[in-house]
């Protein structure tokens, strides 16, 4: 009998089911939670500085104007795309990567899924600590060194490793009490930015592009979209692991938009304003203080902090709170990140080996990986990370919708006969892929990841139907336990 199984007779729950947390088997009913509960969670994990900075990039890039439609299209995407994928998350009661052993991959093609998962994951666990080091060494005044990367990334590993070991609830109350403290204080640096500095409400809300040699209009607007897409995939298989705690089909949609309105309005449109409006102050600052490097000038140096060291640039603008604001935004970012990351490894080790060790193993594990990620130089990848990311995970969701709502037709999977690896799915997943890619760093079509969508829709639905029926099990048959079938008796 599963952990799950147990707590559904019982009522009670163990330490190790609470540190476990179902993360390779169903939520019973008595633990799950409201759409808005679950809100804090969607929220917390994308108000963070690379996404603040990444709205100062978008407007920089198009112009406010176009900006501001292009976080708004982004956010009814990316709402409903995470809905939608939910949806199918929701009727297993599983993590997304788990749920893809039934819905596009296979048990053992799943593998694909949470390394597609896992990478973009844990990828912003590094990112998110990188730029937490260099804000700290920053405030600090400390010189960065090897010694000083080992201390305070180790501190900040255990950290995030201490904060996500129990389970859902820890993570949640870590998440909504960072996030009330990161909204209050972000109302303030936006003030400073808008008022404090002079600039004006004016002069922010209507400036034109600010980086030259990008294009058209047209151009621009086009690689704002894509720009924050990256991130919206991410955030629709993020709410894919939240959606197996909802109670109802009904807390789904509140979740995701929630989370989609936080990232794409909220955070885009304040980063881009506390930005622009700060860039004149902590270009005084940086002359008065005498800290700007020699060989550049004082504008292209905080240029450079808000691009590459988005931490610091706020403590130039706001010292103490911009530093409170900066581990407040990352911290309950991080536990997240931690969190769903554990889940993907999780499926990964499970899928490939039948390697099962707990899920706080996988918690260390992943930021062993994100420290990894670090010292290889991640954060000076971020830009072309961006855009892998987005055509990947917009895919990955592609695969689970085309399969559960087109294949299926709403319908859930059979678990007593799974297919090793669902070869229409990884065949449109390497297609989709690699031809979105392609087209999109060669400039001849820059939205990869919604051409990504549409083949992953156009393709997959006649490769499972006819050339590979899943009634043939041309990929292989799997053992019941990987098919979960006692799960799904219970």
């Amino acid at each position: 009998m599963s952990d799950s199984s147990a707590a559904n007779k019982t009522g009670k729950i163990s330490e190790s089911e609470i540190i476990d947390d179902y993360a390779l088997g169903r939520v019973p009913q008595a633990r799950r939670k409201s759409g808005w509960s679950l809100s804090w969670l969607s929220m917390g994990i994308v108000s963070t500085l690379v996404q603040l900075d990444i709205g100062y990039f978008v407007a920089a890039v198009a112009g406010m104007k176009l900006a501001i439609i292009a976080d708004i299209l982004v956010a009814i995407f990316g709402g409903t795309l995470g809905w939608a994928v939910s949806r199918v998350s929701f009727a297993e009661k599983l993590s997304s990567t788990v749920t893809s052993r039934f819905y596009g991959f296979g048990a053992r093609g799943s593998v694909i899924a949470s390394a597609i998962f896992g990478f973009m994951i844990l990828g912003f666990l590094a990112l998110e600590n990188a730029l937490l080091y260099y804000g700290t060494i920053f405030a600090l005044g400390w010189t960065p060194n090897l010694g000083n990367e080992i201390l305070i990334l180790g501190i900040l590993t255990v950290a995030w490793i201490l904060l996500t070991t129990y389970g859902i609830n820890a993570v949640l109350k870590v998440s909504s009490y960072l996030l009330i403290v990161f909204i209050i204080l972000l109302g303030y640096m936006f003030y400073v930015a808008v008022f404090a500095s002079g600039t004006g409400v004016g002069a922010i809300f209507s400036h034109g592009p600010l980086i030259p040699g990008m294009g058209s209009s047209t151009t621009r607007f086009m690689i704002a979209v894509t720009t924050l897409a990256g991130s919206a995939g991410a955030l629709a298989l993020v709410d894919a692991d939240y959606a197996r705690y909802a109670r109802t089909k009904k807390d789904l949609p509140i979740m995701s938009y929630m989370g989609s309105i936080m990232i794409d309005i909220v955070i885009m449109i304040s980063g881009s304003v506390i930005v622009y409006g700060g860039l004149q102050p902590a270009i005084s600052y940086v002359i008065a203080h005498n800290i700007v490097p020699t060989g550049t000038t004082a504008g292209a140096y905080v240029n450079s902090l808000a691009s590459n060291n988005t931490g610091a640039f706020f403590i130039i603008l706001s010292s103490v709170v911009g530093f409170i604001l900066m581990y407040a935004a990352q911290a309950k970012a991080q536990v997240l990140n931690t969190y769903s990351g554990s889940l993907a490894l999780a499926n990964f080790f499970d899928a490939t080996a039948k390697w099962k060790p707990g899920r706080l193993v996988m918690v260390i594990l992943g930021n062993i990986v994100a420290l990894i990620m670090i010292f290889v130089g991640i954060l000076g990848f971020i830009s072309g990370y961006l855009d892998i990311l987005g055509i990947t995970t917009t895919s990955f969701a592609g695969i689970m919708i085309a399969d559960y709502y087109i294949v299926r037709r709403g319908k859930r999977a059979n678990h007593k006969s799974v297919e090793a690896v669902n070869i229409a799915g990884v065949l449109t997943i390497l297609i989709a892929t690699g031809i979105s890619a392609y087209l999109e760093t060669q400039g001849i079509f820059v939205m990869g990841f919604l051409l990504a969508l549409i083949l992953v829709l156009v393709l997959y639905p006649p490769l499972r139907i006819w050339v590979f029926p899943e009634s043939k099990m041309l990929g292989g048959k799997v053992s019941a336990s990987l098919a979960m079938q006692e799960e799904e008796d219970l």
